[in-house]
């Protein structure tokens, strides 16, 4: 595996995992029902280790949105309880399917963030493995401890200063309805950021879930509600060679500031 790539398909992951040094396989399956363990302990790619997107890869919610940069000694602890080694690769999935929550892309930016150079997404995820008619498992496994060590900055970060700037290009992820401030299931408060144009996650991926191509004019960012979704279309930017920026705290963080305007 090399780092210059963020995909990684069925047919390539199944002859790693056979592999005599078979890459971490992260299990991060997630919604915000928080069902993904669940999901997990129903069956799982041989040998991942489920990894908690909410209380593993991102920091408690807060004034920094819901899904917060993680801290870094924290994060650095988790990666090594899930066996994260240094300079051994990383691949992660999450359900997948034709509506991504964005769960793989944002652990893979994260580790991104934290430095790690090889981590790689399952294209389609879950549901990709199991249409190919692989094995799966409900054993659990127990990694050795890894030794990574977390050092920031490897993926780009917006703030609010970087999201409101007229000259950047605002991707916002969210579902049209969202977007419009129709309606609002999750936030406190209804709209978008003035200037953002709308790009659903959806409409990164084909009908079996499987990355598309999308261009964005630069320098670019994405946010969505708490910055997981729109780690989906920084990976689909990422993989066309675009290197976008992630507003982590996202709508979540925005709204916080009653100062900062709403269309």
């Amino acid at each position: 595996m090399t780092a210059n790539r963020a995909i990684l398909n069925v047919a390539a992951l199944a002859e790693l995992v056979r592999s005599a040094q078979p890459p971490t396989l992260l299990d991060v399956r997630w919604t915000l029902a928080k069902d993904g363990r669940v999901a997990y302990a129903a069956g799982h790619l041989p040998g991942a280790v489920f990894a908690d997107l909410d209380e593993d890869l991102c920091g408690p919610p807060g004034a920094g949105g819901r899904h917060p940069l993680p801290d870094p000694a924290a994060l650095e602890a988790a990666l090594r309880r899930l066996g994260v080694r240094a300079e051994h690769p990383v691949v992660v999935y999450d359900a997948g399917g034709s509506n991504p929550t964005g769960a793989a892309a944002r652990a893979w930016w994260t580790l991104r963030w934290a430095g790690l150079r090889d981590v790689r997404v399952l294209d389609g995820g879950y549901a990709a493995w199991m249409r190919d008619g692989l094995p799966v498992t409900t054993e659990i496994p127990e990694p050795d401890e890894g030794d990574v060590t977390v050092t920031p900055g490897g993926m780009p970060v917006w703030t609010e200063v970087e999201a409101s700037d007229s000259r950047n290009t605002l991707l916002d992820a969210r579902v049209e309805k969202r977007f419009r401030g129709e309606v609002e299931p999750v936030d406190a408060v209804a709209g978008h950021i003035p200037g953002a144009i709308n790009l659903p996650a959806a409409e990164t991926v084909d009908e079996n879930g499987l990355l598309k191509s999308i261009e964005a004019k630069e320098p670019a960012g994405a946010y969505c509600g708490s910055g997981v979704t729109a780690a989906q279309l920084v990976l689909a930017l990422y993989e066309q060679g675009q290197h976008a920026a992630l507003y982590v705290g996202s709508w979540s963080h925005w709204i916080t500031d009653p100062k900062r305007p709403i269309a």
